[in-house]
């Protein structure tokens, strides 16, 4: 049976840390009505760490504060002060699709426009009916998907010498397959269509990375290829696929083949990661 004093000071305890609630909200909403929002944004930072339990209730008015703060730390160049508030308030609200949106819009006006469709992605995903995140979404995917790639996933004939091509080699013995610069994922998608046992797929991209992790979950074969966001020269063995692959396909021999490293990344496969020809 505890002790009066060991009871005594939890009460004590619970007691100053009511306290510390009571005064730190006052306070949050006293430098508000003072426009000092950088200080009301610590408070309730303090407030939200200290009792998760007023999350819900202190939600709008932490979002308010949030934004009005940033606004502010924006105009005043302070970008990894600004980065850091959202990092901390998406560590109490990771699930908020608006901070996440709101995340984004600063990244895409500071010119980090694979980064916002990330923040603007994951707000969509976290609510599908959020207009704001949609249109901020469909509007940096116009500036990082290539109009190419359109172009390709329209060219019927190319795709099925594609298909037709993997489907041989696949039948003929390859067991694993590695897709470099992957895109939407069509050849990865081609490749477990084939009958390959193990896909894998890279893209650097992060915009097309996500979309390609879409696609693949649209088609079910979530679970059966394994998308890097990686270059294809960080790939290692056995630390992300666990052996060297019996075929490496790639799309990505366009007009900047020379200019994006294309070369090196074959020769760092073939040396690397492709089994030796029999």
């Amino acid at each position: 049976m505890p002790r009066p004093e060991a009871k005594s000071g939890r009460g004590r305890r619970a007691a100053g840390r009511r306290e510390l609630l009571r005064s730190s909200l006052q306070s949050a909403q006293h430098c508000l009505e003072q426009r000092d929002v950088g200080t009301a944004y610590a408070h309730y930072l303090l407030v939200l760490s200290l009792a998760p339990e007023l999350r819900a209730a202190l939600k709008e008015t932490f979002q308010y504060t949030l934004f009005k703060w940033a606004e502010e730390l924006d105009s005043l160049a302070r970008i990894q002060d600004l980065f850091n508030c959202y990092e901390q308030a998406l560590e109490l609200y990771p699930s908020d699709e608006v901070i996440c949106n709101s995340m984004g819009e600063h990244l895409f006006r500071m010119g980090f426009r694979d980064e916002a469709a990330g923040y603007f992605h994951k707000a969509v995903k976290l609510n599908p009916d959020f207009a704001d995140a949609k249109e901020n979404f469909y509007r940096v995917a116009n500036w990082l998907v290539e109009r190419w790639h359109f172009i390709m996933l329209n060219d019927t004939k190319r795709n099925l010498t594609y298909l037709k091509a993997i489907e041989n080699v696949v039948r003929s013995g390859c067991k694993s397959v590695l897709d470099i610069g992957t895109g939407t994922g069509i050849l990865s998608i081609f490749a477990k269509k084939a009958g390959a046992p193990y896909v894998y797929a890279c893209e650097l991209s992060k915009t097309m990375y996500e979309l390609a992790c879409d696609v693949v979950a649209a088609n079910n074969m979530g679970s059966e290829i394994k998308i890097f966001h990686l270059k294809s020269l960080d790939l290692e063995i056995p630390k992300h696929i666990p052996e060297r692959v019996s075929l490496v396909v790639t799309e990505t021999v366009d007009a900047g083949l020379f200019g994006e490293g294309i070369v090196e990344s074959l020769i760092h496969a073939w040396e690397h990661l492709l089994l030796p020809p029999k």
